[in-house]
């Protein structure tokens, strides 16, 4: 009996410490980690190179005018993609998947996040999510740096495991009240178009702003998935509707334009063509052609062997953002 009781004392606390341990929180690799062949197409005016990625539409003329003073400042029509955003889609409280530690939340946590089920089977899925300015060309110094800096700094600018409203969808109705309009068969088929065109070497449709492609709807705005079909899939949707909510918030704006805008205009509706989405944890992507695919697009092409166990149950995205700017 002694040795029973000790045996299930081990296996208790053995369980307790992968409990503790199963958050695969790595910080990210600037350098081997990010697809930079993502960057692609770089533009000046309407000249691209390597058009071998979908992209939004350029200002034609390459000479672009700002008026921050009396007299308008003349420059270079520039348009590139940059690694602007990072965001972590965790199933445990306080993992910060792409910055590389665990934090225990205690009483201020709502709650972990867990699959949900429905007359005994599994149809969901809830999720905790952070999001982070992550101003990589700035970082660098890179030649692009000199020519479209960006003015942020490094900064973690949502967690949602201190907001009342991210774990409960009805009172998330009050920044998107509009989402009841899309509550629909109608609408949501209107998603299925989305799908093939982001899935087929597009970018997203900006006219269906309530879909996410072949993920759904981007409503409700919060970290409940409802057809969770793995952990890539799933966090794609909530990474697509933090970023929706971080627009309705503020703390994200339009930065593709024509014609080129000399800064980033409010947007409290997402333009989701500006993004492709490269997954980054567990495992990064970091080449070929779906590397970082437009939002929306279907996850068949890269979530192979990127769900794993115990290791490989929290996600981490790297959000690349259309950038057109006038450079001075």
């Amino acid at each position: 009996m002694k040795r029973l009781l000790t045996g299930l004392v081990f296996l208790v606390l053995t369980l307790a410490g992968q409990a503790q341990a199963k958050c695969n929180a790595r910080f990210l690799n600037p350098i081997t980690e990010v697809c930079w062949d993502c960057i692609f197409p770089i533009s000046v005016g309407g000249i691209s190179l390597f058009t071998n990625r979908p992209d939004t539409s350029n200002q034609w003329f390459p000479l672009c005018a700002c008026w921050d003073t009396v007299l308008p400042r003349i420059g270079l029509s520039i348009g590139l993609w940059e690694p602007a955003r990072l965001v972590d889609v965790a199933n445990e409280a306080g993992c910060f998947v792409n910055m590389g530690f665990d934090m225990d939340f205690g009483l201020f946590a709502p709650g972990i996040s867990t699959a949900t089920a429905q007359s005994g089977g599994e149809t969901g899925s809830a999720w905790q999510a952070h999001y982070y300015y992550y101003p990589l060309i700035s970082w660098l110094g890179t030649v692009v740096d000199g020519l479209c800096l960006e003015t942020t700094v490094f900064d973690v600018a949502y967690i949602s495991e201190i907001d009342p409203l991210w774990n409960d969808v009805e009172l998330g109705n009050l920044i998107n009240p509009e989402a009841i309009l899309f509550a629909n068969p109608i609408a949501q088929a209107a998603c299925s178009a989305e799908c093939v065109r982001a899935s087929s070497g597009y970018l997203s449709m900006d006219t269906l702003f309530w879909c996410n492609g072949c993920q759904g709807a981007l409503y409700p705005m919060a970290g409940e998935v409802n057809a969770s079909y793995g952990g890539i899939m799933a966090s794609e949707s909530v990474a697509a509707r933090l970023t929706a909510r971080m627009h309705r918030f503020g703390l994200a704006r339009r930065t593709a334009s024509n014609p080129t805008q000399c800064e980033p205009r409010f947007a409290p509706i997402i333009p989701k063509s500006q993004y492709r989405m490269q997954v980054t944890r567990p495992r990064p992507t970091v080449g070929g052609r779906y590397a970082c695919a437009p939002m929306g697009s279907s996850t068949q092409f890269v979530d192979a062997f990127r769900e794993f166990p115990f290791r490989g149950e929290s996600f981490g995205w790297l959000m690349w953002r259309k950038r057109n700017c006038c450079a001075l």
